[in-house]
């Protein structure tokens, strides 16, 4: 009985000892004699105690890394800081124990070595307005390598571009300028449109004189409303034709007598 009792004893304890528990996000990589044996969890599992297996704990979930601010020079040769972040997950728990050591840590350095590789092959507006591009371009340089690791990239973004305060100067100015010309083609533009209705307008004011007097009037009440001091003296159009016709008529006859008198000359 006491042998017995004391075979149970040490039956219970090892099986305490080989206890061992895995959340729902992790998986529990189980090494017997230093060689991989397999997976275990989540939830209650045991392994053999005494140092024969052997387990480690990963993180399935996302991760996230804020990659610290890199000084790198694009394409055209101006250099810009960088920001950006990173989310990743561990998709094969044991590949991530078993191909590299320390995951967090290879991922992280892989990700600022990408993006300076990245932006130099760039110039700056690509840098600056084809981001999803970038970010594309900057998740498919690492994710080879980390899928060798059983590690999957999710997403790979620059967070903030920091330019130097000389490049940002130039870049208002630029800017300005592209704003002054679309100012200035919207205006063009607005005149011809303009010269075009008040063409056709002419055009069919002079085919009926009602209309233009008509204006004429209409023109006279704006001035009014707007100040009622001003004096307008109103002169029929005919008048305006009849001088024109008479200025003619004088000119030619000046011509004639200077034509006159040379001949008698």
């Amino acid at each position: 009985m006491t042998m017995l009792f004391w075979t149970g004893c040490v039956f219970f304890v090892l099986l305490i000892m080989g206890l061992r528990v895995a959340q729902e996000y992790q998986r529990g990589v189980v090494f017997r004699l230093g060689r991989y044996c397999g997976l275990r969890g989540p939830g209650l599992f045991w392994i053999i105690p005494l140092g024969i297996e052997r387990v480690v704990i990963i993180d399935v979930r996302t991760r996230t890394i804020s990659a610290e601010q890199q000084e790198t020079i694009t394409r055209d040769s101006v250099t810009v800081k960088l920001n950006a972040v990173l989310w990743y997950r561990i998709t094969d728990a044991a590949k991530s124990v078993i191909a590299v050591s320390e995951a967090q840590t290879a991922v992280y350095q892989l990700a600022l070595t990408g993006l300076r590789s990245i932006i130099g092959k760039h110039d700056l507006d690509e840098v600056l307005q084809e981001r999803d591009k970038i970010n594309e371009l900057l998740r498919e340089s690492i994710a080879g390598s980390t899928a060798q690791w059983g590690i999957e990239v999710e997403r790979f973004e620059m967070k903030d571009v920091e330019l130097p305060i000389a490049m940002q100067q130039v870049m208002a100015m630029q800017a300005e300028a592209i704003r002054e010309k679309r100012a200035r083609i919207i205006k063009a533009e607005a005149e011809l449109e303009a010269s075009v209705k008040l063409a056709l307008a002419s055009a069919q004011m002079a085919g009926n004189p009602a209309a233009l007097e008509l204006r004429r009037m209409q023109m006279i009440a704006e001035v009014g409303a707007e100040n009622n001091s001003t004096t307008v003296l109103m002169i029929p159009s005919d008048f305006v034709t009849l001088s024109k016709s008479l200025s003619d008529y004088v000119r030619e006859q000046m011509i004639k007598n200077h034509t006159t008198k040379d001949v008698g000359l």
